[in-house]
């Protein structure tokens, strides 16, 4: 079964950073672009960032620029996402998933994790 498990969320206070983590089981994501996916209440799923296969090329929504780091281990099998100097605006479900491309511009996702909670409050 192919899945895509999400941790590392929780409560950090608005200033604070968290690192969240994409594992990958069933299959391998040295051939998949991986992007990272939040949801905030009440509002649409938006995409975050993306990483290339081999981690060459990396992409970022503007609203988290110069805060948020993509980043991958395949030999562990992993995809990170470094965030720091998190706003209030951050708070939301942040799940990964794996588009059907080595790539960024993929066509679609072919596997999705269950999320992971990042709550920013003071």
């Amino acid at each position: 079964q192919l899945q895509l498990v999400e941790s590392g969320g929780g409560l950090v206070q608005p200033g604070g950073s968290l690192r969240l983590s994409c594992a990958a089981s069933g299959f391998t994501l040295d051939y998949y672009a991986i992007g990272w996916f939040r949801q905030a209440p009440g509002k649409e799923r938006e995409g975050v960032s993306c990483i290339s296969s081999s981690g060459g090329s990396t992409n970022y929504a503007d609203s988290v620029k110069g805060r948020f780091t993509i980043s991958r281990d395949n030999a562990k099998n992993t995809v990170y996402l470094q965030m720091n100097s998190l706003k209030p605006e951050d708070t939301a479900i942040y799940y990964c998933a794996a588009g059907a491309s080595s790539s960024c511009q993929y066509r679609y996702l072919e596997v999705w994790g269950q999320g992971t909670l990042v709550t920013v409050s003071s």
